[in-house]
């Protein structure tokens, strides 16, 4: 078959990818495909202004790289021409297969739900949670998707710069992550690479300077040792294949970070490269591990066997460090060409061996059986931010292998305790969990499991519930998405008004804490909420943190008694010695109430003194008198500071033995200093402790609150003015 209309870019490279790996039927297929995509999009343009079809081509060529079977090739095609096209299902399946269709389907992404339309963040959640569903069904959707993520990625200066940032950081947080899941590596590192340049652009220059700068030095250096290497396999008999490569630049600037946070310097970075051994047999893997060791000395604790134990992407190699010319550490990885398959593939390459009608099925189902999961998540979610974080937090993370008392196995995210362990097993099971004893020995509910624990539940008799503690994140009774799910569920069971109730009382006691003197009136429309009920209703069955919700309010929060905007405040600021920009003035002295003092995140005004150049205080603060000195105030905000700030709590407990040591170890673990501490104690047995802090700022202050208010014993913690 011929293309009718001139070829637009790329189109040639399709076949001929195709025409390498498809027999000619099959590629006759895809231009049949071709020739229908092209006719579809005809007239449209991308932002770019170049032809619209010259994605989806782009996006097939990817997916036929990966040697991917022909409906996955067709639908990459056609992925587009069913939201932009009017094309419909049918029309697909008529002309190309239920598979096909299938695909396509599964990859559209959604306009508006059928009740409502959505704003641009929703339509993204959604097609999101479309897309894993799709995927639990069959995998070749997201290849489509990652493909298509993947190209889009790689022109995305034609967009806003808002939409940039936005799509960036869903890359980074859910198809670089899945690609890694699938094994899929020759994507993930790209869209890590992509994702960090629109994220971090002076990051990733700095990096990629960094690496350009010695490139040469690390050929020179690469080609030593693959050909040391390779001369060694030789001689002792074992055909293999070296390579070596530098490390990408998202895991170079991962790395780079640990380093500086231990005082070292790019310099001091050994382990950017890489040598890949292929050799034809599991036997030769470890043969060619041990000359490795015998000629290099190896570094300890950084030996991996995945061929014994693979990873849930099915990646399987055997990974080394070793000490090398001159000093230098590289990282050696040794595996055979199959597993070299599946390594830049991921379950792509199932595909591949299907459609050469190899079995590999069992090790595929067994290894993709998280995707099971995402269905009962689908229908346990109560909304798509709950079921996103289930992905993120239950399938992105790394996983540990528990067992029950009968000897089953578990899989629960990394971080999972007790708890959790209760409610993989049974909903129920989770709710009246009491205790758990974990290798035979009772252990707190907040234990961590490791890799081989054996569990073991205790319940309660009678039906209680769970702890309400137990949506606390700092407290650490819950690891699993699923399981806070579960939690927010029962609670939602409970009378809507007993939930309203307990709210209102949650964000009161919290504000009152925070000597917040008054909060927005649209405050929950800002957070998605119909009116004041829903928002205590949320707080109350634990759907809204009420630390989140705090941050978000001083940021929220406005001023009491806004100032009157003259001309001079639209004047450009000047940031004053604190980190203050007082509007509309420069060169006057800056300095913080003590009647209030101020942390930022608060709403504040500056008040110009006879002598004293701007003091700044709260807001609300009583000693700013509005009426007869107006014209003395001036309006202020935070500007970039990294200073510290003077605060006041007190702190309301009963009296015991190593209060104290407790309450300094949580404002120590924080990061937060603390200046003075003064103990009163009273007749019924309670003391008040009343501490000066250091703190940075409004939402360091606010956790810190709440950790405090987390101590065994603690009544209550609040702000104060002294």
């Amino acid at each position: 078959m011929v293309v009718t209309t001139a070829q637009p870019a790329g189109a040639r490279e399709l076949l001929e990818e195709c025409a390498s790996y498809l027999p000619p039927d099959r590629v006759e297929a895809v231009q049949k495909a071709l020739n229908f995509a092209i006719q579809c999009h005809e007239g449209q343009e991308r932002k770019s202004g170049e032809p619209y079809v010259t994605h989806p081509i782009a996006v097939a060529r990817l997916v036929a790289d990966l040697h991917m079977d022909p409906p996955s090739v067709i639908a990459a095609l056609l992925h587009d021409t069913i939201e932009d096209c009017g094309i419909t299902a049918d029309d697909i399946r008529r002309r190309f297969g239920p598979d096909a269709a299938t695909l396509v389907e599964g990859a559209t992404k959604i306009d508006q739900l059928p009740d409502r339309p959505l704003d641009v963040r929703e339509q993204d959640t959604e097609t999101l949670r479309k897309m894993f569903l799709a995927m639990a069904e069959d995998v070749r959707v997201v290849i489509v998707k990652l493909a298509d993520r993947l190209h889009n990625m790689r022109t995305l200066e034609h967009l806003s710069p808002d939409r940039q940032q936005a799509l960036a950081r869903e890359t980074m947080d859910i198809y670089a992550p899945l690609a890694s899941r699938l094994g899929v590596w020759q994507f993930k590192w790209e869209l890590e690479d992509l994702s960090f340049r629109w994220l971090d652009p002076e990051g990733y220059r700095r990096v990629a300077n960094s690496v350009t700068a010695k490139r040469s030095e690390r050929e020179r250096y690469v080609a030593e040792i693959t050909g040391e290497l390779t001369e060694m396999l030789a001689m002792e008999g074992i055909e293999a294949e070296v390579t070596g490569r530098v490390k990408h630049l998202y895991s170079i600037h991962e790395k780079m970070k640990r380093y500086a946070a231990l005082g070292r310097s790019f310099d001091q970075i050994r382990d950017l490269l890489a040598v890949r051994v292929f050799v034809r047999t599991v036997g030769d893997c470890y043969n060619a591990l041990g000359i490795v060791h015998q000629h290099w000395k190896p570094i300890p604790g950084t030996f991996d066997d995945y061929i014994a134990n693979p990873k849930e992407s099915l990646y399987r190699s055997l990974h080394t460090s070793v000490l090398g010319p001159g000093m230098r550490t590289f990282e050696v990885q040794i595996r055979t060409y199959e597993m070299h398959q599946v390594a830049e593939y991921g379950v792509a390459a199932h595909w591949q061996y299907k459609e050469q009608g190899q079995g590999r099925d069992r090790q595929y189902e067994e290894r993709m059986a998280w995707l099971r999961h995402l269905l009962e998540w689908q229908q346990e979610a109560s909304g798509t931010d709950d079921f996103l974080e289930s992905i993120k937090t239950d399938v992105f993370r790394d996983q540990v292998f528990v067992h029950t008392p009968k000897g089953d196995v578990r899989v629960l995210p990394a971080g999972s305790t007790p708890i959790d362990f209760a409610y993989r097993i049974h909903t129920d099971l989770g709710h009246n969990c009491v205790g758990a004893k974990v290798n035979g020995k009772l252990v707190p509910l907040q234990t961590q499991l490791q890799n081989g624990d054996v569990v073991e539940i205790i319940r309660s008799r009678a039906s209680r519930g769970p702890s309400r503690d137990w949506l606390i994140p700092s407290l650490g009774y819950l690891g699993s998405a699923h399981s806070r799910q579960k939690v927010r569920q029962w609670f939602r069971r409970e009378h809507r008004e007993d939930n309203i109730e307990r709210g209102r009382e949650m964000l009161e006691r919290e504000i009152k804490r925070l000597d917040i003197a008054k909060i927005p009136a649209d405050l929950p429309k800002q957070l998605g909420f119909e009116g004041t009920a829903d928002l205590h209703a949320a707080i109350g069955s634990g759907d809204l943190s009420l630390q989140k919700l705090m941050n978000r309010l001083v940021e929220l929060t406005p001023q009491v008694h806004p100032p009157k905007p003259s001309p001079s405040t639209a004047a450009a600021s000047q940031p004053g010695s604190s980190g203050i920009r007082v509007l509309g003035t420069s060169g006057l002295h800056v300095q913080m109430a003590r009647c209030c003092r101020p942390l930022p995140g608060d709403p504040i005004v500056g008040y110009v003194t006879r002598s004293r150049g701007v003091t700044v205080h709260r807001a609300d603060c009583g000693n700013v008198h509005w009426g007869r000195d107006a014209e003395r105030v001036v309006e202020c905000d935070w500007g970039p500071s990294g200073d510290v700030y003077t605060a006041s709590i007190e702190v309301l407990a009963w009296d015991r033995v190593g209060l104290l040591r407790d309450v300094s170890t949580i404002i120590a673990d924080d990061k937060v200093n603390m200046v003075a501490v003064r103990t009163v104690e009273h007749d019924d047995r309670t003391t008040s402790v009343h501490v000066t802090l250091e703190t940075t700022g409004g939402e360091q202050f606010a956790r810190l609150l709440s950790h405090l208010d987390a101590v065994r014993g603690i009544i209550s913690v609040r702000r104060t003015n002294k």
